[in-house]
């Protein structure tokens, strides 16, 4: 049966990507077919090519992101300068085109959860309509429980039962990074995963022969 995962965050620069392109190889590394797509993204495409390079070059950089614009500003936002739109319906076939020959298809967001992609819907919206199982990404810091909580809370219930949450840790951790994970599984909030600061500038192929890399994604995937 065909796994759909989406890649959401608490907000840019959570480590969305990052998370992708480790589960991508993690997939590999178990002999699944796996495709790693970002559909809709701004600022650049720096994002799919990490990916792409994740997937060995499976599938070219306009199937992995065929909506793409210039502005560093939310998607919806940076498609009206170019007088660009991304649609919902559009994107949902591209999504399935694309993914429907893959065992694994991971799917990226742009931003948060609730951050406007296209006209008139966002990942929630994509969640839903793919049956995906969320992953939400945060960094490890100070103030991020209540990004998580309301991440969360703004999931359909069906889908916050099978959501997964992921904190990255820092560079500098802070005074919060050591107790975060106790405390969400103290609310109730679990599975709860946690992976080491990997660096600027990380390769997920040698970041995935850690023992406790692995072991963390492992328990990720965990149905």
């Amino acid at each position: 049966m065909k796994r759909t995962i989406f890649i959401t965050g608490t907000g840019t620069g959570a480590g969305k990507t990052v998370l992708t392109a480790l589960l991508a190889g993690f997939f590999r590394g178990h002999g699944l077919r796996v495709a790693a797509l970002k559909p809709v993204c701004s600022g650049g495409r720096e994002d799919a090519r990490i990916l792409r390079a994740a997937l060995g070059g499976a599938l070219t950089l306009d199937e992995i992101n065929p909506w793409h614009y210039r502005a560093a500003l939310a998607p919806l936002l940076a498609a009206r300068k170019e007088r660009k739109q991304a649609r919902l319906a559009p994107v949902l076939a591209q999504l399935r085109k694309v993914g429907r020959d893959f065992d694994v298809v991971l799917i990226e967001g742009a931003g948060g959860l609730l951050s406007p992609l296209g006209a008139g819907f966002n990942s929630r919206d994509l969640i839903a309509a793919l049956d995906a199982a969320p992953v939400v990404v945060a960094p490890n810091q100070l103030g991020v429980v209540n990004h998580i909580l309301l991440t969360l809370e703004a999931l359909p219930a069906a889908f916050r039962a099978r959501s997964r949450v992921v904190l990255m840790t820092p560079p500098r951790p802070d005074s919060a990074t050591a107790s975060n994970a106790r405390l969400l599984k103290e609310l109730s909030i679990q599975p709860v995963c946690r992976l080491p600061w990997l660096g600027a500038d990380f390769s997920p192929g040698a970041v995935l022969r850690e023992p406790r890399v692995w072991r963390s994604l492992t328990a990720l995937v965990a149905d």
